[in-house]
């Protein structure tokens, strides 16, 4: 199942296809990353009893603090705990220690980056996903879901593909606004490609080809007829630009 791909309609008519991590990179990522976040937030544990009490032996005293003690000592490894995916998958765009070592990614359904908003809303499914327990009710939704997805990845706009085919000047771009969300990824490489090539282009035949992809991309917003050469370049240069 880690072999199914994920094809994302280019508005240029080139297509993008991604392949699809299946159940069994999801669930060996998964493995890794809950070993890592039990072992710190077990270490947290420690470290809060320590401060809190001198040693690793629990204790109450009801006469002055009642029950703060018992709530600060587990609020460091509960943070830990819940915070671990999040907070990694945004500093590592898409990936945490276990995604990495099992070599896959998230990403948006549109090939980009997931911003704090996607990032917390998978995760906050976790809730659902974990349910009864073993993580079964996300096991069996990747198994038979579309592409390959969880409750939290169908919320979130998201899925989990295979890393080492994702190509990194995408990934590179921060996650899509929702204003830039109607131009893919694809769309911004073909532009980058034109400009890249732009001095060995005849003009009129660059021109032809930045008015056509400005026109699909930006729909009736503007008229990229009535741009000249400089114009038409400088155009494509900003959307191109776009993070």
């Amino acid at each position: 199942m880690d072999n199914e791909q994920y094809t994302i309609p280019g508005i240029t008519g080139v297509d993008v296809t991604l392949p699809i991590a299946g159940p069994g990179s999801r669930s060996y990522a998964f493995i890794i990353d809950w070993h890592i976040r039990v072992v710190l937030a077990l270490a947290g544990l420690v470290a809060a009893m320590l401060i809190e009490f001198g040693s690793l032996r629990f204790h109450v005293d009801n006469g002055k603090r009642g029950l703060t003690p018992a709530f600060l000592v587990f609020l460091a490894p509960a943070i830990i705990y819940f915070f671990y995916h999040p907070v990694l998958e945004l500093l590592m765009r898409g990936q945490s220690p276990g995604k990495r070592m099992a070599g896959v990614r998230v990403v948006t359904v549109n090939g980009g980056t997931p911003g704090i908003g996607a990032i917390l809303i998978r995760n906050i499914f976790r809730l659902i996903d974990c349910l009864p327990m073993l993580y079964f009710v996300g096991l069996i939704t990747a198994l038979f879901s579309a592409q390959r997805v969880r409750i939290g990845d169908m919320a979130a706009g998201t899925l989990l593909v295979i890393d080492e085919r994702v190509p990194s000047r995408y990934l590179a771009r921060d996650a899509l606004t929702a204003a830039e969300a109607a131009v893919d990824f694809t769309t911004l490489d073909l532009a980058e490609q034109i400009l890249e090539r732009w001095p060995a282009l005849a003009v009129d035949r660059r021109d032809a080809i930045a008015r056509a992809l400005l026109r699909k991309a930006l729909g009736s917003a503007e008229d990229p007829d009535a741009l000249d050469d400089d114009a038409l370049r400088a155009r494509l240069a900003t959307l191109s630009e776009q993070r």
